[in-house]
């Protein structure tokens, strides 16, 4: 943890920018916020950044507390808050100003085609999030293949993603994915 005001300066750019990018929701920004984090301010490895998601995901609460993880580790408690702050206020004061015009003129048909437009926007960055995940986690072919089949089981079944963690964690627990 380095935790300096540059830092959380950083924090506070990196993430207010992000903030106004999350169409679709927090995982649409994933791509870019490990970029940011891992690649451009060395705050920590993609492994750190894949393991601080998959607590932030495995917690109950909002999807994006990895943001307070990311800010924990960068610069303490006022890390965390700094970057959950950032990503929050933005989006949220557009959103605010935003809504009350798009009511407005919820019958045009530009507003529609606006929709449209932007749904394969967002499953294109909630795919490219997941796909950095991917490369970023899987290490081996024992790796791998658990991804396969989680990935099989979350697409043909309708079981509850904390069965497929918890067969995961006793996999990893039993030695079997090394």
């Amino acid at each position: 943890m380095t935790g300096g005001m540059s830092d959380l300066g950083a924090l506070a750019g990196i993430f207010s920018q992000l903030s106004l990018l999350a169409f679709g929701g927090g995982n649409s920004i994933l791509p870019e916020m490990q970029r940011q984090v891992v690649d451009v301010h060395h705050w920590m490895s993609a492994r750190h950044f894949a393991a601080l998601y998959a607590l932030a995901q495995a917690a109950p609460g909002p999807n994006m507390l990895v943001v307070a993880l990311i800010g924990w580790s960068v610069a303490g408690l006022l890390g965390a808050l700094t970057a959950t702050i950032a990503l929050c206020a933005p989006s949220s004061l557009l959103t605010f100003v935003i809504a009350g015009m798009w009511h407005r003129v919820r019958g045009a048909p530009w507003r529609d085609r606006i929709q449209r437009g932007l749904v394969p926007v967002t499953v294109g960055l909630v795919m490219a999030g997941a796909a950095l995940l991917v490369r970023t986690t899987t290490t081996d072919w024992r790796a791998a293949l658990l991804t396969g089949c989680a990935t099989w089981l979350f697409l043909r079944s309708r079981l509850h993603p904390l069965w497929v963690l918890a067969g995961a964690a006793v996999l990893g627990a039993s030695g079997i994915l090394g």
